[in-house]
């Protein structure tokens, strides 16, 4: 599969292409359609102007939040737990420490919502929209992030802090296919709604 990913990236920018070509020709000769051109100076403008602003959307920041909190997971040597029938005692008590992070991070998560009048509840005291809402993704990603360390640091899978460092960037590395694609299909999917809608 890893290596059909570049003609993928490839095609999917060749139909970018294709698109503002079609959307300029189609323009052109049918003037009276609602299609829009995208090699017009209004279409220039708009996929210059609104570039970093179709690309920067939510999405794209739990994704990245996602992938580091996976990366961390994956690095910190907790899955190796599952494919061993001995689990040593330094790694036991890694599990039960990283295990007390994740529950403190819930617990706190609790508080802030739980009690009457918590901070992250909105104004009318709900849950969905609210603070408490739009900061789940980044306080999901912070707990495992925070109890992979522990586990990581207990069990001697991280002698230091560039270990920590590195564990954090593993995600990123693992899954920068993802944001590649995803800048493309975003950008394509926006130009279809200029062109079309």
């Amino acid at each position: 599969m890893k290596r059909f990913l570049p003609h993928i990236a490839v095609a999917l920018f060749g139909v970018q292409l294709i698109l503002m070509l079609v959307s300029w020709v189609w323009s052109a000769a049918i003037p009276e359609s609602d299609v829009r051109s995208m090699l017009s100076s209004e279409g220039l403008r708009w996929f210059m102007g609104r570039f970093a602003e179709i690309v920067s959307t939510p999405l794209l920041s739990c994704l990245l939040l996602v992938v580091i909190a996976i990366g961390c997971f994956l690095r910190c040597g907790v899955t190796r737990i599952f494919w061993t029938s001995r689990v040593s005692y330094r790694a036991h008590r890694a599990l039960w420490m990283g295990g007390a992070v994740l529950v403190a991070c819930v617990v706190v998560m609790l508080l802030l919502t739980a009690v009457p009048h918590a901070v992250l509840l909105s104004a009318t005291g709900d849950l969905f929209p609210s603070p408490f809402s739009a900061s789940l993704m980044p306080a999901l990603a912070f707990s495992i992030c925070a109890s992979s360390i522990v586990y990581g640091v207990i069990a001697g899978t991280f002698q230091s802090l560039r270990d920590v460092y590195e564990a954090l960037l593993y995600g990123i590395r693992w899954a920068a296919p993802v944001f590649l694609f995803y800048i493309l299909i975003n950008q394509f999917y926006e130009s279809l709604l200029f062109v079309f809608g």
